[in-house]
């Protein structure tokens, strides 16, 4: 308890080493007598490969091996397919694709790895690929999910016949759409979820060596946890997984895609052992471009119904998610699993029909990126809600009022089967409008209005569902000094969990911060079911794993506190740091010393203060941060560009573990969904899908002075699913920031008749909207 403990605002206490150039990245990482790697990968979206001429390149200086598909394969070296498991309504099971770890016959996305070339140096490694001679045959290419699915349209997977993995359903379809055309009034949107290049501030970089005496490979690379790519890559190679040590120092940005399994890890760790000496691969920016897995992609139609007092009625929602060339791990989960559970968002939604299909295109693969589904279902939700507002003559914030799931009806069991324990989503709403000074808004538009200018006032509500997989593992070890080493089974890439679970131990031991040390990032001392961080799962599954670790070290840690003061450990008691048995007392950092001397402890007692818990959440105990989160802007309408004056978040995320960690993580997640709203956006040549985004130059992002200020609050409704209280925050603001955004935009632009723009919201979109011209 006390200043140091749950609640209080904490500096994190990694950040002094990781702000003076104390961080240990993977790519910091140098081993003795190290070769490089490159790979040459497809200048083309589609093609057959008719033959590879290596000759010059294995004749290049300082190349030691050129290797092919064929050469992997040899070895066993296996295909990765998604582990998704989907069917259609008819039974039908979904279509999935082998990927290759390098490319096998036929390539389908630029930048698909065809040839890895080792040598001394990665300069000569890159020359030495220049050299490669492959004969194509070109074939025909589509980049859009909606042009995949015409019947005329090139096929990704000549074996699937057409380039529909999944047509997935729930609902009756008919019986909504007659519930909508009986409605009094109805609306209907159709929004491109524009696609994204996550881009971490760290690349890829892997690092293998092999020990032919226990025959074990070491492999280094950046990751989100490491037990998911020890499995991946030693089921790939075919080895047993005690035979594959990952490590993950320091990981510059996770985002969800430092989850995946990437095969440039399979490759290097193959290629490590194949030749007996350490290799490395370091990506370029450009290649993360064309080989980190993509994000969002989504087109959405939907339509929905209200009654005559601006009650919804019923909502039909339709989702096509392009996968890319190769289905992800968990690609068609993120419409179905991510943003299909929470749908319908923050909304008393009764009837509901929901369609999702995933097509093959020859694109880079989609996958998981913050929030994983729910921003897109958030933002056709609210951009659903703002356009009903206008349909029932009826004020944004009014319309959300009348519809949101009330407190009185948590728990709340969603279409999808999820149980919403706790919300007070009304009261977000009204907390928000109060800091934004929504009473005052009229005028400051006013005001805008007089020097020319565009003013618009956005909401965004949300919901979204934390937790992840229904495991976690976490470690706690008391050291003779009374210091603690946390074991995690989470897996800290920004989050802060040095301080947050020293925090966390604070309140039950009363350690001092500075004794609490944080051990992660290798497959040699992570607990065997720790499954790493995404999904802002860490401050449930992780911190009530270290509550109940520290609850079993107070219950043995009594036992001996009673052996040494001579009295029954039912009498003792453990209160700020001490023990105390009547008048008699004896510290933690005491018992902690005796606690390594088996000579002081009970008879029979094993020696340490050594625990670990295994959590097994309930299926049904997830959890719900949400909240309400208001854009405030002002728009040149000569110029179309955007100015954001204000923006406010309000946040449910449960009980607050660290104030100063949580708004840290609702402006990060703000930052990236600002971006994809006003910036971002991947671009193929449609005839062609060639990679037109391929830098910076091409690709924007988000900078200092496309922010404003964020006002970040909390409207604390602690879960009832956990015992900490906690919900998620690190996925929030990804949620919230697109709808906050661009209904501000339209708000701003509705004397042009504007009801709907979509993203990203570019100065030139805008510009063309007032011009009249398309946008």
């Amino acid at each position: 308890m006390g200043q140091f403990g749950i609640g209080q605002p904490i500096r994190r206490k990694e950040d002094v080493r990781l702000v003076t150039g104390g961080g240990r990245y993977s790519d910091d990482i140098q081993l003795e007598n190290q070769l490089h790697i490159h790979f040459f990968r497809s200048p083309h979206a589609h093609a057959g490969i008719s033959g590879i001429d290596l000759s010059a390149a294995r004749e290049a200086p300082g190349v030691h091996h050129v290797f092919v598909h064929e050469d992997l394969a040899a070895d066993g070296v296996q295909d990765l397919m998604t582990d998704v498991d989907f069917s259609d309504r008819d039974g039908t099971k979904i279509r999935r694709s082998r990927r290759p770890v390098l490319a096998r016959e036929r390539v389908r996305f630029v930048g698909e790895p065809v040839v890895m070339v080792i040598a001394e140096t990665r300069e000569q490694a890159r020359a030495a690929a220049d050299l490669i001679q492959i004969e194509w045959e070109e074939l025909p290419a589509v980049a859009s999910s909606v042009a995949a699915l015409a019947p005329d349209a090139p096929v990704v997977w000549p074996e699937f016949d057409n380039n529909l993995g999944l047509h997935w359903e729930l609902g009756d379809k008919d019986e909504i759409d007659a519930i909508i055309a009986g409605s009094a009034k109805s609306v209907t949107i159709d929004i491109v979820n524009n696609r994204l290049i996550p881009n971490p501030m760290e690349p890829r970089v892997a690092l293998a060596e092999y020990d032919a005496a226990s025959d074990r490979i070491t492999l280094y690379a950046p990751t989100q946890g490491v037990r998911g790519p020890q499995a991946g890559v030693a089921r790939l190679l075919g080895i047993k997984k005690e035979q594959l040590r990952v490590i993950s120092p320091d990981t510059g940005g996770g985002f969800g895609i430092r989850g995946k399994l990437y095969l440039e890890l399979v490759a290097v760790a193959w290629a490590a052992r194949k030749i007996g000496r350490p290799v490395k691969w370091l990506s370029t920016r450009s290649e993360t471009f064309v080989s980190d897995y993509h994000g969002r992609d989504q087109v959405n139609h939907a339509v929905m119904g209200f009654d005559e007092t601006g009650r919804i009625t019923a909502l039909h929602a339709e989702t096509i998610l392009n996968v890319g060339a190769y289905m992800g791990e968990n690609g068609p989960r993120l419409p179905i699993d991510g943003g299909g559970r929470i749908i319908p968002c923050s909304y008393d939604i009764e009837k509901f029909y929901f369609s999702v299909k995933t097509v093959y295109t020859n694109t880079v693969s989609t996958d998981t990126y913050r929030g994983a589904g729910r921003p897109e279902a958030n933002f056709l939700l609210e951009r659903l809600m703002d356009l009903g507002a206008e349909a029932c003559g009826l004020a944004r914030d009014e319309i959300r009022r009348r519809n949101f799931i009330a407190p009185a009806k948590m728990p709340y069991r969603t279409q999808m089967g999820l149980l919403i324990d706790s919300g007070d989503f009304a009261g977000s709403l009204d907390m928000a409008l109060k800091e934004a000074d929504y009473a005052g808004f009229p005028a400051r538009r006013k005001e805008s209005e007089a020097r020319g200018k565009l003013r618009g006032f956005g909401i965004g509500s949300f919901v979204e569902q934390s937790g992840g997989r229904p495991v976690e593992e976490m470690r706690v070890r008391i050291e003779a000094d009374g210091s603690a080493s946390i074991f995690s089974g989470t897996f800290s890439h920004g989050q802060g969990h040095d301080t947050a679970y020293a925090q966390i131990l604070h309140d039950h031991l009363n350690l001092p911060l500075e004794q609490v040390k944080l051990i992660q990032g290798d497959t040699d001392t992570t607990p065997a079911q720790g499954v790493g961080t995404f999904g802002s799962r860490s401050s449930m599954m992780g911190g009530v794993g270290i509550k109940r670790t520290a609850e079993q070290i107070v219950v043995k840690a009594t036992r001996i506190a009673g052996h040494l003061l001579q009295s029954d450990p039912e009498q003792v008691r453990f209160d700020e740091g001490v023990f105390h048995a009547g008048h008699a007392t004896v510290t933690f950092k005491e018992v902690a010393k005796a606690a390594h001397d088996p000579a002081r402890l009970p008879e029979g007692m094993a020696p340490g203060l050594d625990e670990n818990w295994v959590y097994n959440r309930h299926a049904d105990h997830f959890n719900f941060p949400n909240g309400c989160h208001i854009c405030e802007l002002e728009i040149d309408p000569d110029l179309g560009t955007v100015e954001i004056l204000r923006y406010t978040a309000v946040d449910d995320c449960g009980t607050v573990l660290n104030p100063l960690l949580v708004h840290g993580q609702v402006y990060g997640g703000v930052a990236q969904g600002l971006g994809q709203a006003m910036l971002e956006n991947t671009v193929y040549e449609e005839e062609t899908a060639q990679f037109l985004s391929g830098s910076f130059v091409d690709y924007g992002m988000p900078r200092a002075h496309h922010m404003a200020h964020i006002a970040a609050y909390f409207n604390v409704v602690p879960c009832k699913t956990n015992e900490l209280g906690v919900k998620g925050a690190g996925e929030a603001g990804a949620c919230a920031a697109p709808s906050a955004f661009v209904g501000a935009v339209v708000d701003a632009l509705k004397p042009y008749g504007v009801s709907h723009i979509d993203m990203p919201v570019t100065p030139e979109r805008i510009w063309r909207v007032i011009a009249g011209q398309a946008a």
